[in-house]
């Protein structure tokens, strides 16, 4: 996936040609965005134009409402590499302005969609708003689209459990630990990503030993203990992993994430600031104070052989699926 840091960029490459485009935030990449994905890859394939995302950095609401901004399920990078695995061409990431917030709905399709990137069509939600004050509604665009010769492809609400899915309610989710029905959402166990941070050793010298992730400043789950799979230097692990403030030892302050593999390979080493992914599937139990390093420790036993009867019944499960016993 090629990516685009100004319109100006696009209109000037020698690769621009004609585009099926959608236009959005994107935070999470999640199944309602991953339809619009596929409708706009689907179309330009049988059209012979360039799939095209088109998102705002930073998000929106830092520029409007700082103070209210949501903290993100995807950051950037991130977002880019869902972007890319869901089949898209060209993102092109416009840097939000308050002059860009000023663009009139009929400004914004003219100057970006028609002249900037000649859209042959634009694939949006039911509920999409767009322009300034987000006045722009769907069907403005489909009105718009009538005018300048592109069609507006309006998709439905992807509806799990009897509600849309959306990035703010998959943000409710893991902000309340929820990680399993946010799962559900993404099509995909959310996941934090950042590199591995030198720890303190305390937990290799008074309950068992972590990997720790260097300081996250975006979305985190509720404090507590969860099931997770950890990748590092090529390899996964199937963890347990701590997201909280270490309580027992009265530490308080900043959230650490600190994961405990289950089964690591004899002599495993990992290399510092090596990037790590940790993978949520589950939360165990919340975080809490214990009396001592020793009752702690015990807890923590118990949470690790919960967490590997967990995991061994996922892998039965996924080889019965893959011998065609059970449709997933």
């Amino acid at each position: 996936m090629r990516v685009f840091h100004a319109l100006e960029d696009w209109e000037k490459d020698p690769g621009r040609a004609r585009t099926v485009a959608t236009v959005g935030n994107f935070d999470g990449v999640h199944l309602a965005h991953q339809r619009l994905l596929a409708g706009v890859r689907e179309q330009a394939a049988a059209t012979g134009a360039v799939s095209l995302v088109v998102s705002f950095e930073p998000h929106p609401a830092r520029i409007l409402h700082p103070a209210t901004a949501p903290l993100l399920i995807t950051p950037q990078e991130e977002k880019l590499r869902w972007l890319a695995a869901a089949g898209t061409a060209v993102a092109l990431l416009l840097p939000f302005s308050r002059d860009l917030s000023l663009l009139s709905p009929a400004e914004f399709v003219e100057r970006v969609l028609v002249r900037g990137l000649r859209v042959r069509a634009v694939h949006e939600g039911e509920n999409f708003c767009f322009g300034h004050r987000q006045q722009g509604t769907a069907a403005t665009l489909q009105a718009l689209g009538r005018d300048h010769g592109f069609d507006a492809i309006l998709h439905p609400a992807v509806m799990v459990r009897g509600a849309p899915v959306s990035s703010s309610r998959i943000r409710r989710l893991i902000a309340a630990g929820a990680v399993g029905q946010a799962r559900h959402l993404l099509g995909r166990p959310f996941a934090l990503r950042g590199l591995l941070a030198p720890g303190r050793g305390i937990g290799h010298q008074r309950t068992v030993p972590t990997l720790n992730l260097q300081h996250y400043d975006e979305l985190l789950p509720a404090l507590g203990v969860y099931l997770t799979r950890v990748s590092l230097d090529g390899a996964t692990f199937s963890a347990i992993t701590n997201v909280g403030v270490r309580p027992t030892f009265g530490e308080g302050g900043p959230v650490t994430v600190e994961s405990h593999l289950l089964e690591p390979p004899a002599h495993f080493q990992a290399s510092l600031a090596a990037p790590l992914a940790i993978e949520f599937y589950a939360r165990l139990r919340d975080e809490r104070r214990f009396a001592s390093p020793d009752a702690l420790r015990a807890q923590i036993q118990r949470d690790i052989a919960a967490a590997l009867t967990y995991f061994r019944r996922a892998r039965a499960l996924r080889a019965t699926i893959d011998a065609g016993g059970l449709h997933p």
